[in-house]
């Protein structure tokens, strides 16, 4: 993925990681288009980053995705770039009697059939353009779960897994496939108590270096890793699986 020149659609992008990874591909000269379920918090926004636009989208809305790919041909005919960003996590207790899968449902549309619905409608637009590149945030626990996020962390397995096949099947075409997948960031995803969590990179320093590791095409199988992610990366292959799995999830 080149870093300038581009026109870049990003869902999820008035979430934290979406909004700084916005900000810094617009300070790099790229034309960036957020998406967000809120008019509001976009106008925001992009008040204070001239030539950003804000589109508001529910990914989940069949109705709406059609009236964005319309939108998009009409004004954005040089999109080239997709970052799928757009996901929700929520704990889960499997064992209480008050489980019946209702937030597990909600994860499963939003992170995983939101970013096949996204694909498929930008998919045809990207085919026709140079420099094209689709990006998806999985998350480093597609590779080891938190039991208490199952699907969470189900979900971005399931995109990790995805993602390869995917890049498997465009390989003849001039399309890249990435798949980025932070660590624990100091963001608000499983609650305020993350966002200083001292264990947590801080979000400028994470969004600093995956722009280092795209500037240098250091993504290796097309996997946007972070440093602090390698260890759980790779933890089945190094034999150490059971003892980080047993650290995430304490008894």
């Amino acid at each position: 993925m080149k870093l300038t020149n581009n026109t870049i659609l990003i869902t999820g992008g008035t979430s934290v990681i979406g909004r700084a990874l916005a900000e810094a591909l617009h300070d790099c000269g790229n034309r960036v288009i957020i998406c967000g379920r809120r008019q509001s918090l976009l106008d925001e926004i992009t008040a204070s980053r001239p030539g950003m636009t804000g589109l508001a989208l529910d990914i989940n809305d069949a109705s709406a995705l059609r009236r964005l790919a319309t939108e998009l041909r009409a004004r954005f005919l040089t999109l080239n770039v997709l970052i799928a960003n757009a996901g929700i996590s929520r704990p889960e207790d499997i064992t209480s009697d008050g489980w019946d899968g209702t937030d597990a449902q909600a994860m499963i549309e939003t992170n995983i059939l939101g970013v096949l619905r996204i694909t498929a409608v930008l998919l045809p637009m990207l085919k026709g353009r140079p420099d094209a590149t689709i990006m998806v945030t999985s998350s480093n626990l597609a590779f080891i779960p938190r039991a208490n996020y199952p699907t969470y962390c189900a979900s971005k397995a399931f995109l990790h897994s995805w993602l390869q096949s995917l890049r498997h099947q465009l390989k003849r075409l001039p399309i890249e496939v990435l798949e980025l997948a932070p660590p624990l960031v100091q963001t608000e995803l499983t609650g305020a108590e993350q966002a200083v969590n001292p264990r947590a990179l801080p979000l400028s320093d994470y969004i600093a270096e995956v722009m280092q590791r795209l500037a240098r095409r250091d993504h290796p199988r097309g996997e946007v890793l972070v440093e602090r992610d390698i260890a759980r990366r790779w933890a089945e292959r190094d034999g150490k699986y059971d003892a980080i799995f047993a650290t995430l999830n304490p008894d």
